[in-house]
């Protein structure tokens, strides 16, 4: 790993104090902050000024954290807590902790109380007949003022999660009665003590895994509060938390292939893994958040405020095995996801093509990921694919490229200014600009042109960094036109590194080994046009309505994100294009508006809107069971979408019909595959595009 010389000879100082301690627990608590703080102010892209300001930011974020549904401090904690909030900076550069014992001892008193509200609660039936309204947004509540206000708050929450259960189970009623005519129905008085236990159950669970934090648990959680206001990518992972990242990183062989993330004691998914059971399964996407689990048919889970290493082992499972997730979905409707648990099939982490034949021959290439063979063990590169892919169509004479970077969340830099390279002359691709210095500008340096035919780039929300510095080069050029399903990319245009915290202390300290590790971010993207992709991300040249089209989404819904800017532009000469961008978009825009597909995702993208800002609830049964079944008769729309569009023909190319010939199983993906294509409403409008071009 590489040291910073500086870094190495600031932190020995930093520390030399720590004999002073007497308990290890101390000195590694100081040394991890110590560590953190020097590593942070010689190293990160843009360093912070650690005074009050700073102070108060964290204290803002660390309570968010700390009890992000408001369930069990109280107005009058804070303002005790709030004692501390322009002294925190105080603590941090002194390597003390006055701030976050107090806190600790205030949450660990208030989880004891509530644990006797909530046992006290469900013991006694609830009824649905009052109009009394939940709010379920955490952000809009607001900490009780006493104990009785805070009781009365769970006595809502729980009355809500019982009525859910109960709506749930009838549902399960109706569809078992329509299969069977011999199925007993259980009254609603049935129903609901049946649910009060389960939501009891649920309970239980949870206080048991919060009784279970330590304060190992817990300070971790204070030093993320602090790394987050630098910005949502710097991180400190103490020794276990870093085991998890990189089993996550690396992709599970075994499982349903998401990489997760905890955040406000929410478990988030981050990214799927291309190939694995879950991107062909197709419901689970980047931004979803994981309610519950359950194993096939048994009871779920309840993972809210689980640790993140606890809901992995429960989602994790032998191939074959059937896991029911229970998804919260970014415009906050409720889907139940079965997943059959399988191994990642490599071929389908690769770069795919096929030919689309309509009024013209368009060849079409999917790519999941940047990947490259880091270790040069012989494995395969994105950019070397990518060429052979090209080559292939060109054989088939196609009169324009598609290349799909959609939910790419990107990989190897190198590859994407080779892969880039393959479209142009050789020239510059994107800008790498450290917190010093002159930025270092990537270029391909090879002339030859691989494919100089008509090129689209289709990207969403989820293309992120990787992607987002392709589809930006590509745009920069005029080489070709971007088309989204999102009105930006992800936006994230920033680099991270590992710095191991045990490499900088001293070694009379060996004793409070191992102290973890921190990411940082060191360096940032920047287009050959000089605009960063950072929290803008790439603007598509045409924009198609899907149905998070609305929402926000990407970087700069993250706490803290890196801001903005620009620098000065690369050297480099822009193609002049035979088309026009404008009418490309006049043209898209009229076909959009005539066509019904498109009617009913801009729909339901302002009824997610709707729904995503209307966090308020009903407690009365019948009008929240009226409500749920308006919410699912409404999205029961998109289920027309799930159908072959007519006019899209979708091939194999020659090359890749003759190599799985006779391999029933290949051939059985690759025609799932085209069925999908084929299904794809926003390829179907780029085709069109590309028509036009």
């Amino acid at each position: 790993m590489f040291k910073n010389k500086k870094l190495f000879f600031l932190i020995p100082v930093a520390i030399i104090a720590l004999g002073s301690y007497t308990y290890i627990q101390n000195e590694k608590e100081e040394a991890i902050d110590q560590i953190i703080m020097q590593s942070l102010n010689s190293v990160h892209y843009s360093p912070k000024s650690v005074n009050n300001d700073f102070s108060e930011k964290v204290f803002n974020l660390y309570i968010q954290r700390l009890d992000y549904n408001k369930k069990f401090l109280l107005q009058p904690d804070i303002n005790d807590l709030k004692k501390y909030e322009h002294s925190i900076d105080e603590d941090i550069n002194e390597g003390h902790f006055t701030f976050f014992d107090k806190s600790l001892e205030l949450i660990d008193k208030r989880i004891d109380e509530a644990q006797v509200y909530y046992k006290e609660i469900l013991d006694k039936p609830f009824t649905f007949n009052k109009d009394e309204m939940l709010e379920l947004d955490a952000e809009k509540l607001k900490f009780a003022k006493n104990k009785d206000e805070l009781r009365e708050t769970w006595r809502k929450y729980l009355k809500y999660q019982t009525l859910s259960r109960i709506v749930e189970m009838m549902e399960t009623q109706e569809k078992a009665r329509e299969k069977s005519d011999t199925v007993k129905i259980k009254t609603r008085e049935e129903l609901e003590i049946e649910a009060r236990k389960k939501v009891l159950k649920t309970h239980d669970d949870w206080f048991k895994r919060l009784k279970k934090l330590d304060r190992n648990d817990r300070i971790s959680m204070y030093f993320n509060a602090v790394t987050s206001i630098y910005d949502p990518h710097t991180e400190f992972y103490p020794p276990k938390d870093k085991a998890n990242f990189d089993i996550g990183m690396s992709g599970q062989l075994e499982g349903i292939g998401a990489q997760l993330q905890e955040k406000d004691g929410a478990i988030k998914v981050s990214s799927i893994v291309p190939g694995s059971a879950s991107y062909r399964q197709g419901q689970l996407k980047a931004g979803d958040i994981i309610l519950k689990v359950a194993q096939g048919d048994a009871e779920p889970v309840d993972i809210t405020d689980m640790r993140l290493d606890d809901a992995v082992q429960l989602i994790r499972g032998k191939k074959g095995t059937e896991v029911r997730l229970t998804v919260k979905k970014p415009d906050a409707s409720i889907v139940i996801i079965p997943i059959i648990r399988d191994i990642v099939v490599l071929e389908e982490t690769y770069a795919q093509s096929a030919i689309l034949k309509g009024k013209k021959n368009i060849g079409y290439i999917k790519l999941p990921s940047f990947y490259a063979d880091f270790n040069h063990n012989g494995g395969r590169s994105c950019s070397a694919d990518i060429k052979k892919e090209l080559l292939k169509l060109k054989e088939e004479k196609v009169d324009g490229v598609i290349l799909d970077l959609r939910y790419n969340g990107g990989g190897s830099l190198p590859d994407v200014v080779s892969m880039t390279g393959l479209f142009i002359n050789k020239g510059p691709i994107v800008q790498v600009k450290a917190k010093s210095g002159m930025p270092q500008v990537m270029e391909d340096h090879d002339p030859a042109v691989v494919y100089d035919g008509p090129l689209a780039i289709m990207v969403n929300s989820n293309s992120a960094s990787a992607s987002e510095i392709m589809a930006a080069a590509i745009q920069d050029y005029k080489r070709g036109i971007v088309v989204g399903t999102s009105p930006s990319t992800f936006g994230k245009g920033t680099v991270q590194r590992f710095y191991d915290l045990d490499e900088y202390l001293p070694a009379q300290y060996s004793n409070i080994k191992p102290l973890g590790q921190v990411k940082i971010t060191t360096q940032k993207f920047y287009r050959i046009s000089g605009g960063a992709t950072q929290l803008k991300g790439v603007i598509p040249d045409i924009t198609l309505p899907d149905p998070y089209y609305l929402l926000d989404q990407g970087e700069k819904e993250q706490d803290y994100p890196m801001t903005w800017d620009e620098i000065a532009p690369a050297a480099y000469q822009p193609f002049t294009p035979d088309f026009s961008i404008e009418k490309l978009r006049s043209n898209s825009e009229a076909r959009i508006k005539n066509n019904p597909g498109f009617t009913i995702l801009d729909e339901a993208a302002k009824r997610l809107k709707k729904q995503k800002d209307s966090t308020v609830v009903s407690l009365n049964f019948n009008t929240y069971y009226a409500e749920q079944k308006r919410l699912k008769a409404e999205s029961k729309k998109m289920d027309e979408l799930d159908k072959e569009i007519p006019g899209i023909f979708v091939s194999s190319v020659k090359a890749d019909s003759l190599a799985i010939e006779g391999d029933t199983t290949k051939i059985t993906k690759v025609k799932d595959w085209h069925k999908n294509i084929r299904k794809d409403i926003y390829l179907n409008e780029t085709i069109a595009i590309m028509d036009d071009m």
